[in-house]
């Protein structure tokens, strides 16, 4: 029993380390109570970059892993970006707040993306009911810089299409899919979405340009993505291509029902096309002048997201943050959700994160696990100590019987065996044979036993051997029960929190990886715990079925042997 204590405890606090926090920063403000901590891992294990990326327009996905939406404001006015050094404020946008189906989308304009590292840090943070709604960092074009001329995102709920910066509207309606990269993306049904003109849209020839957009085609295809004047990307065959002026360029697959990032630079005498952040070709070309309307999606079906055009070249190093950043797959960043005292703040665990992820049925089923578990533990402690001292005292017992001869029906004179199921069923033959005066002290009543005689008695003691089965067998249902009922139960938890996981997914229109995870690793936390309760019921019912098995022929073996050395010393000759 001391080493399962010490095992027992030694599981404990191995759970329990799981939940300290891995490391302490100092908080920014003591008046906001949560924060996220977002890394931009720039290392050989996130997506590596070489150089360092400047003022990078970086898109925060918020969910319910890494963001409490509970504490923060039902608007989310209360969100403040700082730096990695946890003192300078950031300027940021936001994209989305969805309170009730707990995702947002926020732009960051990082200052510097370090090349090789895994420490570009930034935190979001939230929980403070007295926050002001209009901090000057916050605001629709604070999460881009100042080369940013126009930003659609295809998620305004009431103008859908309009740029979120304001230089810019659609001149129709746009038909979007909830489920878009970030949050909505526009239907491309074959016709051409187009943009009226803007004086505040327009790039010199003597200028630059950067146009960025994500697609995701239905079909391996050749139409227009984008084409603003003389300069367009377009799909050949499900090749990315570009022409700027009368210069072609081409290269780099695009994916069917896969979400890319199709990009071009312009600018210095070079036009560069990539794919996914990743140089595909580049050619010599000269910038046209370009103003007035532009378009996307012509002849092409399928979804596109997160148009962007800037007023300069961007960097290989920048495209490629930015589009590990937006895309849902990419290993470029990392975010947890992290809690303090106002003084320091330490992450969760990942035990943390399962936990607060827990749909209510997922607790219901963890719970009843639990009880499960006691009384199997219960079952499990009290039988082995009662099997112990049965085998032990039985042993005990049956040295002295097989050590008799002549008071071999007075052994209850010498010492007591309050735990031997053999001395039980001595003493239930011993009844018999009293009351057929076998062993009386007057000779006169002495009658040798009859065939009849034994029988009876045997019978008896074979009933008292029946009754001791069920003693020993007694609770050894709680732990059948934990073994097959344990994985089902937490089966069952499992399904319905992965149900409601993608209701809820559904209903948000999210389907980035980081939204789903949280909830779908909660969810298989009940699955654990019912393994958690079928093991080692299952390791204890095995141990103890074999010790009482062992009894259980002891016992056998004893009324045989008691019978024939009666019928022996006492039956009719």
């Amino acid at each position: 029993m001391p080493t399962l204590q010490k095992i027992i405890c030694a599981l404990t606090l191995g759970s329990s380390l799981l939940l300290l926090p891995l490391h302490a920063n100092a908080w920014w403000s003591k008046d906001w109570t949560q924060r996220t901590r977002v890394t931009l891992n720039t290392s050989a294990q996130g997506l590596e970059t070489k150089e360092a990326a400047t003022s990078v327009s970086v898109a925060v996905r918020l969910h319910s892993g890494n963001f409490d939406f509970v504490a923060a404001k039902e608007d989310g006015s209360d969100l403040r970006v700082v730096a990695g050094d946890d003192k300078t404020p950031l300027k940021f946008s936001v994209e989305r707040f969805d309170g009730l189906n707990e995702l947002a989308v926020l732009w960051v304009q990082v200052p510097t993306v370090a090349p090789g590292s895994e420490k570009n840090n930034i935190y979001v943070y939230a929980g403070n009911a007295k926050a002001p709604a209009d901090p000057t960092n916050v605001g629709a074009a604070n999460g881009f810089d100042a080369s940013t001329l126009a930003a659609i995102h295809f998620s305004d709920k009431e103008a859908l299409g309009v740029d979120h910066l304001g230089a810019l509207k659609n001149a129709a309606p746009i038909a979007v899919e909830a489920n878009g990269l970030l949050a909505g993306g526009a239907k491309l049904n074959g016709t051409a979405i187009a943009w009226a003109g803007s004086d505040k849209l327009k790039v010199d020839a003597t200028g630059a340009v950067t146009v960025s957009m994500w697609i995701k085609p239905d079909a391996v295809a050749t139409g227009t993505l984008f084409k603003w004047g003389n300069l367009s990307l377009s799909l050949q065959a499900g090749k990315l291509a570009a022409a700027v002026d009368k210069v072609n360029l081409a290269g780099g697959d695009l994916k069917v029902t896969a979400w890319s990032q199709a990009a071009i630079t312009v600018g210095g005498g070079k036009a560069v096309l990539y794919v996914n952040g990743v140089e595909v070709a580049k050619a010599d070309a000269l910038l046209p002048a370009l103003s007035g309307a532009f378009q996307i999606g012509q002849g092409v079906n399928g979804l596109a997201d997160e148009l962007q055009i800037s007023n300069t070249v961007r960097s290989a190093e920048w495209l490629r943050v930015a589009a590990g950043a937006q895309g849902a797959e990419s290993k470029l960043v990392a975010s947890v959700k992290e809690t303090g005292d106002k003084a320091e703040a330490g992450s969760e665990g990942y035990m943390g994160i399962l936990v607060k992820n827990l749909t209510t049925d997922a607790w219901a089923v963890i719970i009843i696990l639990g009880v499960m578990f006691v009384v199997a533990c219960w079952v499990m402690v009290t039988k082995t100590m009662f099997v112990v001292k049965a085998d032990k005292d039985n042993r005990k017992f049956l040295q002295r019987f097989r050590g008799a001869s002549m008071d071999l029906l007075h052994l209850e004179q010498g010492s007591a065996h309050p735990h031997s199921s053999l001395f039980r069923l001595y003493q239930a033959g011993v009844r018999e044979l009293k009351k057929r005066d076998v062993g009386s002290t007057d000779v006169s009543k002495i009658k040798p036993l009859s065939g009849a005689s034994l029988d009876a008695v045997k019978a008896s003691v074979d009933a008292d051997l029946v009754r001791e089965s069920h003693r020993l067998n007694s609770s050894m249902v709680w732990l059948t029960i934990a073994i097959s009922g344990g994985p089902f139960l937490g089966l069952l938890g499992t399904v319905v929190g992965v149900m409601i996981t993608f209701a809820a997914i559904a209903a948000a229109g999210d389907v980035n990886v980081n939204a789903i995870a949280p909830g779908i690793a909660a969810a298989l936390l009940a699955t654990v715990a019912g393994l958690a309760v079928a093991i080692p019921a299952l390791f204890g019912y095995n141990y103890l079925a074999s010790r009482i098995k062992n009894i259980s022929s002891d016992m056998q073996i004893f009324v045989d042997e008691f019978v024939t050395r009666v019928a022996e010393t006492y039956g009719a000759r």
